[in-house]
């Protein structure tokens, strides 16, 4: 089979770039790649806090939550504190803290069982952390909570019971 010439036109190639249009061209890529880049790590990040926010009654650590994101830890560690502002166990520990203060405000639970809940391994860690966080420890934290819920109900004045007591009730 024999071949055709090929047209001239096509044989001279495409049309000289100059430098500067290249250098534009070649800064867009980078954008363009610097912002893919960008948005696959804020994903990831995303995707940790979600992690956190979803195991943060279990005992998790710093390379548990890094893997998850698909980083090393000091990396991890270094993307988390400069997107959040907090690092990751800064997160992790206000989200317990919160925890804890739903819990001792509104169960029953002793201290050691709350703090078993939320995935701390010692009591003594828990308080000293709930104390930074909150100001009290977490005892005194349920008696202050406890106490102003009892003066709110004490603090009737005696005529309005008096009166609320002699007052008809509804016909039955």
């Amino acid at each position: 089979m024999r071949r055709l010439p090929m047209p001239v036109s096509l044989r001279a190639g495409p049309a000289p770039v100059t430098v500067e249009a290249w250098l534009e061209g070649l800064q867009a890529a980078a954008f363009e790649c610097r912002r893919a880049r960008d948005k696959d790590l804020e994903r990831r990040l995303h995707e940790a806090r979600a992690f956190i926010d979803r195991s943060f009654h279990r005992p998790i650590d710093l390379d548990a939550i890094a893997k998850h994101a698909c980083f090393s830890r000091y990396h991890f560690h270094r993307l988390f504190r400069r997107h959040y502002g907090v690092t990751p166990h800064e997160y992790l520990t206000e989200k317990r803290v919160a925890r804890a203060r739903e819990l001792l405000t509104e169960t029953d639970l002793t201290v050691t069982n709350v703090c078993l809940e939320l995935g701390f391994e010692s009591l003594g860690s828990f308080s000293t952390l709930f104390r930074r966080y909150v100001g009290h420890p977490p005892s005194r934290y349920r008696r202050g909570i406890v106490q102003s819920v009892w003066e709110r109900v004490v603090a009737v004045p005696h005529c309005f019971l008096s009166a609320y007591r002699s007052a008809p009730g509804p016909a039955v």
